[in-house]
């Protein structure tokens, strides 16, 4: 029996053009203007730091630092201080209303539903823990977080490492064989299901033919009465 969701973000809840063509480029055109209050933000600082030691370049200037991060944004590398860096600038965005979380029409219904069963609800995401909370805090939909009981990002691990699946089941504390795993990537998929855990690969677009997980278009098309019997 299902007792928990786990569900990806990125394709599966909200549109990945989304991430692509919104958040990105609104961050990166404020980087610099970022970098610029680290004497005054101890936040910022503290992310410029982290980068300092990513870089192995502790003496490094402003400058220097604003064109890794650009580089690191082109490479879509999942830089600790530049998911920090890019948290501070997404929550002034949402804050200010400059735009909101997308989630598809099926998703926030279905995870009011599965809420109301008493199904607990997680998210793991390669965005971070902040990054997630703002998306559904501030969703087209309205507040979503208090559907969700917890968070994980890749603190946890890889999306693709069967490890981190393993230790996302030992935090919340449920056996894997009660957790199902929602993704639109098949090797994310396919690292949980060596983990023990169910999957179920969202499509929005095209099948994916080289899957062997159960595949659906939509949230509402997810029948956890498939998964009682395996």
């Amino acid at each position: 029996m299902i007792k928990a969701i786990v569900t990806d973000i990125e394709g599966t809840t909200s549109d990945i053009r989304f991430v692509h063509h919104v958040l990105f480029p609104y961050a990166r055109e404020r980087l610099a203007a970022t970098l610029a209050q680290a004497d005054e933000v101890p936040e910022i600082a503290g992310a410029l730091d982290v980068l300092r030691q990513e870089m192995g370049e502790p003496q490094a200037d402003a400058a220097r630092l604003l064109v890794v991060l650009n580089q690191f944004m082109d490479q879509d590398r999942k830089s600790p201080a530049l998911k920090v860096l890019q948290g501070i600038i997404w929550r002034t965005g949402y804050r200010n209303g400059d735009f909101r979380g997308h989630v598809y029409d099926d998703v926030a219904p279905q995870l009011r539903a599965w809420h109301a069963q008493g199904l607990a609800l997680y998210v793991y995401s390669s965005g971070s823990v902040e990054a997630q909370h703002l998306l559904f805090g501030h969703s087209e939909a309205g507040d979503l977080r208090p559907w969700f009981s917890d968070y994980f990002d890749t603190r946890v691990g890889a999306k693709r490492d069967v490890a981190s699946y393993q230790h996302i089941a030992r935090s919340i504390g449920t056996s894997p064989d009660a957790l199902l795993f929602l993704s639109d990537i098949r090797q994310e998929l396919d690292a949980a299901e060596q983990a023990g855990w169910h999957t179920c690969q969202l499509i929005r677009d095209d099948a994916d033919t080289d899957s062997r997980h159960r595949q659906v278009n939509r949230f509402d098309q997810i029948d956890l009465n498939a998964y009682q019997a395996n």
